[in-house]
C-alpha cells in the first residue's frame, strides 16, 4: 500500500479544520464541563498549574497511566505517536536525539524536575533517565524563551518524576514495587525494585528505586542487525517535607548509568571506531515553596541545582582514551500574585529570575595537548529575568484569555585558559490570546520570538576534526577554529489554532476534546559547521619546512529558514473505550537557496484506541501510524517510502483479591515487521518488537 496525504498547504489544514469545528456548532448539544473526569494540566507552558487544553498554544501531557501503557524501554517510545516530535539519530539509545517542529539538539530545551539537562551530544545521547521513573511528561511545542531562555526554540520537554504519594494507595504509609521484564529486539532485561513511604500525618514521604537494563544488538525491520550492548543503571532518592501549611520542599538525587559497547559516533548505522563507552549522570536537586494560606501575592518557588555528566570512551583498535565531562549548577526563583478583579475577571502575575553556569573539560590522551578536539575546556555562565500576565475575563462575547510575557538574559562565555570570552544579551517577547466564545469552542493565536545561545563548543571549538590519510606515514588534519563572532539563532513565530471539547457526549461521563493549529516560524542565523578544505603545499613537498594540514572547519550563522506546519490531537475517553488520533505536517525551506532545511518528517497520521475490560481487570488497545511518501530531500537518494506500523498491547491488573498489585503489561511493536524510517538516518527503525514485563505493588 502506498499512502501519501495530500498537502496544498499547511494553511489548507488550518482553515480546513476551523471550518470542521464551526460545522460541529449546530449538532452539538453536550455542553457541560461539570463531569468528574480527570483533565490534562500542564504546568511548564506557564510555570503554574492550569488545563492543557485552553492553553493557547500547543501542549501535549503525558500521564503516569499513559506512560505505563508504552512499556518503553527508552525515552523515545514515549513520543511515537505524538504530533509534531520525532526523534533522529537511529535506534541506539546514545544516538537518539529529540525534534521538535523540525528543530533538534540545542534547539529543543529538555528538563527533569525542573532541571535543564545542558549535556548535549549526538554522538553520546541526551536522556539520561529511565522511564519507568516517570509520572509525567509535558511537551510545550513551539518557541518557548519568554519563560526559559535559550534553547527553547523549538520547544520544551520537561519530565517530572515519581513521589511517594504516587505509588501509596489511601490511608496506606509503606509500599514496596518489585519489577521485571523482556523484550526480544534487543534481547532486553529489565529489573527494578522501589521503596517508598510516608508518615502518619503525612508531613514526610520518601521514594527509592534502582533498576538494571542489560541489552545487545538491535533487530532492525530491514533485517539487519545495529550492533549495540547496553548495561544500565538508573536510580533515584527522592524526599518530600512539609513544615507547615505554607512551607514544603523536596530533595532528590537521579542517577544514571550506561556501559555501552558501540561505535563512537551511536547514531545512524555507524560500525567504525568502535568504544567501551561509559556514560554517568548525576542530578542534584532541592525544590522550596512557600504559599501562606490566604495570601495571593506570594506563591514562591525555588529549585537549586547540579547536575553531573561525564562520558568516558575506551576506544578498540587503539589506546586512546576520551573524556568529556560537564558540570552545571543553578537556581531559578519564581512568584506567582493572583488579584481578583471583580466577578468576571482573574490576573495572575508570574514573575522570577535564573542563573545557571555550565563547565566542561574534554580531554583525549592521543592529543598533543591531551584537549578533545571539538570540546573546548569552557565555561558558560547565563543570567535570566522573566515576567508573564495572565489575564482571563467574561465578556458578552465569551471568555478572553490573554497571556503576554518576557524574558531577558545575559549569557557569557569564557576558555578555561582566558583566553577567549563572549557575551551577549536577548530579550524574547511574546503574547497569546485564547477566545472561548461558546463553552465548548476556543479559538487561539500567538507571537513569539525565541533564541538559542551560541554553545562554548561552537564558539570556541578547537583540536583537531578529522585526519585524511594521503600515503605511508603521511596525514592530513583539519582543524577546528573559533569563531568569536557567532551570532544566537533567533526565531519569530506565528501560530493559530482552534478547539472543541464536549463532555456526556454520548454517555454520561464521557469526553471529547479535538486541538489543532498552524504554525509558522521564520528561523534566522541558524549555525552550522562549514568545512574548507585546502590541503597545504608541504603535504606534496615533504621539504618544505611547514606541517601538512587538510584546512579548517569552523561554526558560522549559514542559514536564513521557514518552517511551517499543521498539527492536529483528539481524544475520546468513556469508562469502556479510549480513542486517539495525531495528525502533523511539516516543511522547512532555506529562505536564501530554496533548499529544504531542518529535521523534517513525512505527512503522518497516528491513531489509537483501547477498550477497558473491567470484568477481568484488563485493558486491550492497538496503535497504528501511516506517513506519507517523503520527497522534501535535496538529494533523491533520501526520499523515503511510505509505511504504515501497527502496535497491540494487553494489561491485566486485578484490582481485588490475593492478586490485586499485580501487573502484566504485553505489547508487540511494529507488529508486521516493517521496515522504515521516521527521520533519515540511514538505518531502519527496529523491527518487531515482543515485550513482557511483570509488576507487583503493596502498600500497607
Amino acid at each position: 500500500m502506498n499512502i501519501r496525504f495530500p498537502l496544498a498547504g499547511a494553511r489548507a489544514h488550518a482553515l480546513a479544520f476551523g471550518a470542521s469545528l464551526l460545522a460541529l456548532a449546530p449538532a452539538a448539544q453536550a455542553e457541560t464541563l461539570d463531569s468528574d473526569l480527570p483533565e490534562e494540566i500542564t504546568v511548564t507552558a506557564t510555570k503554574s498549574p492550569s488545563s492543557a487544553f485552553e492553553h493557547p498554544g500547543s501542549v501535549s501531557v503525558l500521564t503516569k497511566e499513559e506512560i505505563d501503557d508504552f512499556v518503553a524501554s527508552s525515552i523515545s517510545d514515549l513520543f511515537e505517536t505524538m504530533p509534531g516530535v520525532v526523534f533522529s539519530g537511529g535506534p541506539r539509545r546514545n544516538g537518539e536525539m529529540p525534534v521538535v517542529r523540525g528543530l533538534e539538539g540545542e534547539g529543543v530545551l529538555v528538563m527533569f524536575d525542573g532541571v535543564r539537562q545542558s549535556f548535549v551530544s549526538g554522538h553520546d545521547g541526551r536522556f539520561f533517565i529511565e522511564p519507568d521513573l516517570l509520572k509525567a511528561a509535558e511537551v510545550v511545542r513551539g518557541s518557548g524563551s519568554a519563560l526559559y531562555g535559550s534553547g527553547a526554540l523549538g520547544g520544551v520537554i520537561a519530565f517530572e518524576t515519581v513521589d511517594a504519594a504516587d505509588l501509596l494507595e489511601e490511608g496506606d504509609t509503606f509500599g514496596l514495587r518489585l519489577k521485571g521484564g523482556y523484550q526480544d529486539v534487543n534481547g532486553e532485561w529489565m529489573t527494578g525494585a522501589t521503596l517508598f513511604g510516608r508518615t502518619d500525618d503525612g508531613r514526610l514521604d520518601g521514594v527509592a528505586s534502582l533498576s538494571y537494563r542489560n541489552s545487545g544488538d538491535i533487530a532492525l525491520g530491514s533485517d539487519a542487525s545495529l550492533q549495540s550492548d547496553d548495561k544500565l543503571a538508573s536510580g533515584l532518592v527522592k524526599t518530600s517535607f512539609k513544615l507547615s501549611d505554607a512551607f514544603s520542599g523536596d530533595l532528590a538525587w537521579l542517577h544514571y548509568s550506561n556501559d555501552a559497547y558501540e561505535p563512537n559516533n551511536a547514531q545512524g548505522s555507524s560500525t567504525g571506531d568502535m568504544a567501551n563507552k561509559t556514560t554517568d549522570s548525576d542530578t542534584y536537586r532541592i525544590g522550596l515553596n512557600f504559599a501562606p494560606k490566604d495570601n495571593n501575592w506570594i506563591d514562591a518557588r525555588l529549585t537549586a541545582f547540579k547536575n553531573d555528566v561525564k562520558v568516558e570512551k575506551d576506544f578498540d583498535d587503539s589506546d586512546r582514551v576520551s573524556t568529556r565531562t560537564v558540570d552545571s549548577y543553578g537556581i531559578v526563583i519564581d512568584n506567582r500574585s493572583r488579584f481578583d478583579l471583580g466577578a468576571a475577571s482573574s490576573l495572575v502575575f508570574t514573575y522570577g529570575a535564573e542563573y545557571y553556569e555550565d563547565e566542561q573539560v574534554g580531554r583525549d590522551n592521543q592529543s598533543d595537548d591531551g584537549s578533545l578536539g571539538g570540546v573546548p575546556d569552557a565555561t558558560a555562565k547565563t543570567t535570566g529575568l522573566f515576567l508573564q500576565a495572565d489575564l482571563s475575563t467574561e465578556t458578552a462575547l465569551g471568555r478572553f484569555n490573554l497571556i503576554p510575557a518576557v524574558r531577558y538574559d545575559s549569557f557569557k562565555n569564557h576558555s578555561a585558559d582566558g583566553t577567549l570570552d563572549t557575551d551577549d544579551h536577548a530579550t524574547s517577547p511574546k503574547v497569546a490570546l485564547a477566545w472561548h466564545p461558546a463553552r465548548w469552542l476556543m479559538l487561539f493565536g500567538s507571537y513569539s520570538e525565541a533564541f538559542r545561545a551560541p554553545s562554548f563548543n561552537e564558539l570556541f571549538a578547537d583540536g583537531t576534526h578529522f585526519v585524511i590519510p594521503l600515503g605511508p606515514g603521511v596525514e592530513a588534519p583539519n582543524y577546528f577554529v573559533p569563531n568569536l563572532d557567532l551570532k544566537p539563532e533567533q526565531s519569530e513565530s506565528w501560530e493559530w489554532g482552534a478547539g472543541v471539547t464536549f463532555e456526556n457526549l454520548l454517555v454520561d461521563g464521557d469526553r471529547f476534546a479535538a486541538k489543532g493549529s498552524y504554525f509558522k516560524s521564520d528561523v534566522t542565523n541558524l549555525i552550522d559547521l562549514a568545512v574548507d578544505f585546502e590541503f597545504s603545499p608541504s603535504c606534496f613537498v615533504p621539504s618544505i619546512p611547514l606541517p601538512c594540514t587538510a584546512g579548517t572547519s569552523h561554526n558560522a550563522n549559514t542559514t536564513n529558514a521557514r518552517l511551517d506546519g499543521f498539527e492536529l490531537e483528539a481524544t475520546y475517553s468513556g469508562s469502556r473505550f479510549q480513542l486517539g488520533a495525531g495528525y502533523s505536517t511539516i516543511d522547512g525551506i532555506n529562505k536564501d537557496t530554496g533548499d529544504y532545511v531542518g529535521i523534517l518528517s513525512p505527512n503522518r497520521l497516528d491513531l489509537n484506541a483501547a477498550v477497558k475490560l473491567p470484568e477481568i481487570d484488563s485493558q486491550i488497545g492497538a496503535r497504528a501510524q501511516f506517513a506519507g511518501t517523503f520527497d522534501k530531500v535535496n538529494d533523491t537518494a533520501d526520499e523515503r517510502d511510505s509505511y504504515e506500523k501497527f502496535d497491540l498491547y494487553f494489561v491485566w491488573a486485578p484490582r481485588e483479591g490475593a492478586l490485586k498489585g499485580f501487573r502484566v503489561d504485553l505489547a508487540a511493536n511494529n507488529l508486521f515487521d516493517t521496515d522504515y524510517e521516521r527521520v533519515y538516518a540511514g538505518v531502519s527503525e527496529p523491527g518487531r518488537n515482543l515485550k513482557a514485563v511483570l509488576s507487583w505493588t503493596g502498600s500497607f
